[in-house]
């Protein structure tokens, strides 16, 4: 039986630092944080998501699993991928889940984070999308194409279109590819870097979006019903998985969430409610 939701906060980047100022405020709250407990004795773990699918798949964790795991979770939702490492690294929350492990590298040697992950949880395929065109190959001359401006998500488009052949990266294999590393690029595509979560916006002003998959899912897209490709969702290689500070991956609280966002249950609740545009990773 579900019990009353807990407090869910939709924070922005203006909000977060009252955001911060009321969830921690240094070590010692840090402290008292961490040994707390709700009124019917679960020991609370504050997570950081983003909204679709993470707030929602922790929703269910929740309201459906966590208290015979003896566990409050509390909910607290950013609308972009910068500050939930933000909040998990000066302390206001526990862990986050919404970055996949080539993200996180990469946000651990740009900021120098000392954060970590515990391992795939579930994956949202990336997808390219257009308004004006059905097929890649009827892709205009000049073509205005957005991608993330994040370099590793934007990485993902430019190796989603070098799949099909619409550019020719210099090291397909690479890891991170930028703009920097088209080789080839017939179409003479023009590319703009975008905030991801603005990118289904900028549909109707471009002609070919790489958008991230939770965001697609925000804005009622389907990576398999109307993106003209997407990734393959059997390479779980930006599965998104619980981050927490290292240190903290033996915390009993850390362990059994990672244990219930793992779990059958979970599965069986990503695989009814998202219909293949996201799929359970462990």
């Amino acid at each position: 039986m579900s019990r009353t939701a807990p407090r869910r906060l939709a924070l922005t980047t203006v909000a977060l630092s009252g955001a911060m100022m009321m969830s921690a405020c240094g070590s010692g709250a840090e402290a008292e944080q961490a040994g707390a407990t709700s009124a019917d004795g679960a020991a609370v773990i504050t997570v950081a998501v983003t909204p679709v699918p993470h707030a929602d798949i922790l929703q269910f964790v929740d309201d459906e699993l966590a208290a015979d795991a003896g566990l409050d979770i509390e909910i607290v939702e950013f609308t972009d991928y910068v500050q939930p490492n933000v909040a998990l690294d000066e302390g206001s929350v526990d862990a986050n889940y919404y970055q996949h492990g080539v993200f996180l590298a990469d946000q651990v040697t740009q900021a120098g984070y000392d954060i970590v992950g515990l391992g795939p949880i579930s994956f949202q395929p990336m997808g390219l999308y257009s308004e004006s065109v059905t097929d890649l190959a009827d892709l205009p001359t000049g073509a205005t194409v957005a991608i993330p401006n994040d370099p590793v998500n934007g990485s993902r488009g430019l190796k989603l279109l070098a799949q099909e052949g619409v550019i020719t990266l210099a090291d397909p294999d690479a890891a991170v590819p930028t703009l920097l590393d088209v080789t080839d690029n017939p179409k003479d595509l023009r590319f703009e870097e975008v905030e991801a979560a603005q990118l289904p916006r900028s549909l109707a002003d471009v002609d070919l979006a790489a958008v991230p998959g939770n965001y697609a899912l925000d804005a009622g897209l389907s990576p398999r019903d109307d993106a003209l490709v997407a990734e393959d969702t059997s390479d779980t290689t930006y599965a998104n998985q619980l981050v927490v500070r290292s240190g903290d991956e033996d915390d009993e609280r850390v362990q059994k969430l990672y244990e219930l966002l793992t779990s059958d249950a979970v599965r069986q609740y990503i695989q009814d409610t998202y219909d293949g545009a996201v799929v359970a990773a462990s």
